[in-house]
């Protein structure tokens, strides 16, 4: 299986500090949003169907946004923290509409670190260019090298 843009591996909650961050960028394609609907059995028109997406206040066909909240599991399960990472909670809020062709930045940032029990609060953020299309915030489990 292809991998995508990003750095894969661990960072322990002892190297971590606020401000750290990772990204990811994707181009989501018509094949992909059409994946996403056979694995989430999503299949809203709104996705899928164009005649009926331009009737819309979208005007237009959309990715469905967990499509795109799926690229901050990325980064979380493979960059940051990585490895041994556990999700907790991700809030998110859709800004903006993803459409099929956009590409899509993903940025996490550490916000707060609880090193007394392994948790990392994280800033989530994805744009199309610069119009940010989602906003969050992640709570994660921390691998630590001390974890035992």
């Amino acid at each position: 299986m292809p991998r995508s843009n990003i750095e894969i591996g661990t960072i322990y909650i002892e190297d971590m500090y606020v401000g750290l961050a990772r990204s990811i960028s994707k181009t989501f394609t018509d094949h992909e949003i059409q994946l996403y609907a056979q694995v989430s059995e999503d299949y809203n028109p709104l996705h899928l169907n164009d005649e009926y997406a331009d009737s819309t206040m979208f005007n237009g066909r959309i990715a469905h946004g967990m499509l795109t909240g799926a690229l901050l599991s990325a980064i979380i399960g493979e960059q940051l923290p990585g490895h041994g990472a556990v999700y907790l909670k991700q809030d998110m809020q859709f800004l903006a509409p993803v459409r099929p062709g956009d590409h899509v930045t993903a940025t996490i940032t550490v916000a707060e670190i609880f090193p007394e029990k392994r948790r990392v609060r994280l800033d989530c953020v994805c744009a199309v260019g610069d119009k940010k299309v989602l906003k969050g915030e992640a709570l994660v489990l921390a691998p630590s090298r001390n974890q035992g």
